[in-house]
């Protein structure tokens, strides 16, 4: 991880601050719940619109999340030390971006766990870091099929807010989600990445 004393950019400086201030407890130690544990990466870019990290997920029958907008990361697996490591070794996995050598740790939003039983049992960890603005991704594993930079104001203005309908199996429900690049950001990462505008406000 980049040394701190490194960090220049305002705005990431900012969103250390304001995640200092909100801190949420550990996560709870694995096997202390039925639950399993996952770990995302929000991954914020210094360009001159800092830009935050999504993936596609590929469409895939063994995926829950098959061809969902999400943010990178995964289950932890038993040899990581610690979920922020697991969400440092998914985002290296799936996007290329390397966290754990180019990028700045900047905090964590609380656990959240799915809202509806047709998920896994999991509980997931949001780490946010910061990456310089040279930093580029790609669609490195066969889970993710592209990847794209969107705007932190993109997400904030609210002509991108919107609504999109679901088939589940107990029939369609309406969700809330953002409309990026003509894809719907809903679900779990929409409860993440609103959380996290939420918690860092104005940056």
């Amino acid at each position: 991880m980049k040394d701190f004393h490194a960090l220049t950019d305002a705005r990431l400086q900012s969103v250390l601050a304001r995640l200092s201030a909100k801190e949420p407890s550990p996560p709870s130690p694995a096997g202390s719940t039925e639950h399993a544990q996952a770990a995302v990466s929000l991954v914020l870019r210094t360009t001159a619109d800092l830009e935050l990290l999504l993936i596609k997920r590929a469409v895939s029958e063994l995926d829950p999340w098959s061809g969902h907008m999400a943010l990178p990361g995964g289950r932890r697996d038993p040899t990581d030390r610690d979920l922020e490591h697991t969400a440092v070794r998914e985002t290296a996995e799936e996007t290329g971006v390397e966290l754990g050598s180019h990028g700045w740790r900047l905090g964590r939003l609380a656990e959240l766990t799915p809202s509806t039983n047709r998920l896994p049992l999991l509980t997931i960890a949001p780490y946010v870091f910061g990456v310089p603005d040279h930093t580029t991704a790609s669609a490195n594993s066969h889970e993710v099929e592209s990847v794209m930079w969107v705007s932190i104001d993109t997400l904030r203005d609210p002509g991108t807010r919107g609504a999109t309908t679901i088939d589940l199996a107990d029939g369609r429900r309406v969700f809330p989600c953002f409309r990026v690049e003509g894809h719907a950001v809903w679900g779990l990462t929409f409860r993440i990445l609103t959380d996290f505008l939420e918690t860092v406000e104005e940056l």
